[in-house]
């Protein structure tokens, strides 16, 4: 922790930072605290639009220490540090004229408040909120007088969580102009169904991305048709599974009451029904029926003895006797024991019975509650583990008849209630990297070839965890979802984000501006080997879109065109800079002599009158002393008029004071 004179003079900074007068980058304010404020800030730092970037305000509370990314890192970020979201905050982080403010913190109902409060500071800024219930989402969007989007991060992210627990690939689908793609493996859709090829994941540790040769890629996106995607097939097979009679019944028999119980009852039922199978061939004139009468009565209540009876009936029927001696108390104890154990499992949440075949998903907080539902739309058995008696997906669990183990997921006993041992995958996505992490690594001692998916908020801590323990699918639901909330920010037409692997692929539609540097090239100079591939084509004027069946490399782009790719980040804040208007001519900068402006210019000074070199780099004369030139035609100002037409600068306004 900081010394107290440290943290005033660092405030004391974050306070003077201003616009630069005439800055030409957007402004946007972030208020977040965790990995997904870090992605997007980043995000928006990498952004050369309209010119030089953006800048970034990032709002976290006064005393926050982040344990993994930390937005405070980044280069060029203001880090303003505030415990209340209200208006004095907004102000004094400029919101005011900003381009548009991001609520990312996991408070709902904070979220809530807050935009009403940047609401009350500037109606026009556009506001993008992170919210994980959907009627109050629903609710957000018809309240906010200005312009708004809503979006929940579990909900983009569970899809991938569910795929990676069935084996399949993350079910990525979406509509745009009137036709449904969806990602899938080549081998599982029609070749005349590509769109475009999306990675080579042969080798899990080179897997490349939109690669240039698209008869090589495992890993597509194709046009939906009637078959029904990979991950709703598996969760169907899984399902079947699931129902088998034979399968069912035992599976109730045994979680019915103990192993050792079970053991003994299965012994002493095996004992009779040879023992009557024995007396229906020795007694003679006597049917099936009445040998299994005969056995039952002899078991359950015993028989007079009878001397005339052959030796072999008599040790037979002593042992009858003998095995209903010992059948009733068993009778008994299984009855006992099943109630003792439903009554356990309602109080303490463990569950006694043995499963197989089903899906532990351990946490129900937002990610987890979305992935147990969407599993249970699947018909997918699942049980949930979670450390708090009433988490936030506890009502949920109860009414889809999930059941929930109050416990802890790293300890042996927590893991063989839910029958990790017998499970077909188990998801670890609570908050704490740690607890998912000890969890992980207890899971796979009970079961080495367990199928564990493993969320970690940090996406390289994820990537070395699964390359150095094994562990299988790791993700961060930041890292997925960030993408889509830096697109809403800066109102891109973000259309859905794919997830491949540790990587997301961005599908967005670009429109080109007039003068851009696309605007008359050929369609051919959008393709980036790796980085960006067209799969549409709008024309200017809402003409009929053109898909990737009849896109030809020679077309010519137009201004107003809109084409739709799949690209990575890097390579769509490429064909952002391409498809934007030219920046606007730089002014010349006024020079100053001897400290003291030029009549008719402004004081070197940003919008709250801190000099100019806070924000901006010095004039030649503010660091040397030195005073350069004034260019030809006046003293270092635009010309104020048309110039002659033998092409010398007019004059300037400031060198012929009134």
């Amino acid at each position: 922790m900081g010394e107290p004179w440290r943290d005033r003079a660092r405030r004391a900074v974050e306070w003077n930072w201003r616009r630069p007068a005439g800055d030409p980058r957007p402004h946007y304010v972030i208020c977040g605290r965790d990995s997904l404020a870090y992605y997007v800030a980043e995000a928006l730092l990498a952004s050369d639009v309209p010119a030089g970037g953006a800048r970034v305000t990032v709002v976290v509370p006064e005393r926050h220490r982040s344990n993994g990314a930390d937005v405070a890192t980044l280069k060029g970020v203001r880090v303003f540090r505030s415990d209340r979201l209200d208006e004095a905050t907004f102000r004094a982080a400029n919101l005011p004229g900003a381009a548009g403010l991001a609520l990312l913190d996991q408070d709902d109902v904070g979220n809530l408040h807050a935009a009403l409060c940047a609401q009350a500071v500037d109606k026009n800024v556009r506001q993008v909120l992170r919210m994980f219930n959907g009627t109050l989402a629903d609710g957000v969007r018809t309240l906010l007088k200005a312009p708004v989007e809503v979006l929940s991060d579990a909900e983009m992210a569970a899809p991938a969580f569910v795929a990676a627990a069935l084996g399949e690939v993350d079910p990525t689908h979406f509509q745009h102009r009137g036709r449904t793609l969806r990602v899938a493996r080549r081998a599982d859709v029609r070749e005349q169904d590509v769109v475009c090829a999306l990675a080579d994941l042969r080798d899990p540790q080179r897997g490349v991305l939109l690669p240039a040769d698209q008869s090589a890629a495992d890993l597509v996106l194709a046009e939906a048709t009637g078959q029904p995607p990979g991950t709703e097939v598996a969760a169907r097979r899984l399902a079947r599974a699931r129902r088998r009679p034979v399968a069912v019944f035992m599976r109730a028999v045994r979680g019915f009451a103990t192993r050792k119980i079970g053991i003994a009852m299965m012994l002493v039922l095996a004992v009779v029904a040879i023992l009557g199978a024995l007396i229906a061939q020795t007694e003679d004139h006597i049917s099936p029926a009445e040998a299994l009468y005969v056995t039952l009565v002899t078991t359950l209540s015993g028989a007079d003895p009878d001397p005339d009876k052959s030796g072999g009936a008599q040790v037979m029927q002593v042992v009858l006797n003998l095995a209903g001696l010992a059948l009733i108390p068993l009778i008994t104890a299984v009855v006992v024991d099943g109630i003792v154990n439903a009554r356990l499992a309602l109080h303490t949440g463990r569950l006694q019975p043995h499963r197989a075949g089903h899906v532990v998903v351990v946490g129900l907080g937002n990610v987890g509650t979305r992935v147990m539902a969407q599993l249970r739309e699947y018909d997918v058995e699942v049980v949930a583990i979670d450390k708090d008696p009433e988490p936030r997906g506890g009502g949920l669990a109860r009414q889809l008849g999930v059941p929930l183990i109050v416990g802890d997921a790293a300890r042996p006993e927590t893991l063989e209630a839910a029958s990790v041992a017998a499970c077909q995958a188990l998801v670890i996505v609570s908050t704490d990297d740690v607890a998912n992490l000890e969890a992980a690594l207890a899971a796979r001692d009970t079961r080495a070839d367990l199928r564990v998916v493993l969320r970690l908020f940090e996406n390289d801590f994820a990537e070395r965890v699964e390359e150095a323990f094994g562990l299988g699918v790791s993700r961060s639901v930041s890292y997925l979802a960030a993408p889509a909330f830096t697109g809403a920010l800066t109102e891109r037409a973000v259309i859905a984000t794919i997830p491949v692997g540790r990587h997301a692929l961005p599908v967005a539609e670009v429109p080109v501006a007039a003068g851009s540097e696309l605007d008359g090239r050929p369609l051919g100079a959008v393709f980036r080997e790796g980085q960006v591939r067209v799969i549409a084509r709008t024309p200017a004027g809402g003409g009929r879109t053109i898909w990737w069946k009849d896109l030809d490399l020679r077309q010519v782009i137009f201004a107003g065109d809109r084409l739709t790719v799949v690209a990575r980040r890097a390579g769509l804040e490429w064909l952002t800079r391409q498809s934007a208007p030219p920046a606007p001519p730089e002014r010349d900068v006024p020079t100053f002599r001897s400290g003291t402006p030029l009549r008719g210019t402004p004081p070197p000074s940003g919008a709250s009158g801190v000099p100019a070199t806070f924000g901006v780099a010095a004039l030649p004369e503010q660091a040397t002393g030195e005073h350069p030139a004034p260019p030809a035609g006046g003293n270092g100002g635009p010309p104020a008029g048309p110039a002659p037409e033998d092409g010398t600068p007019g004059p300037h306004p400031a060198a012929h004071p009134n």
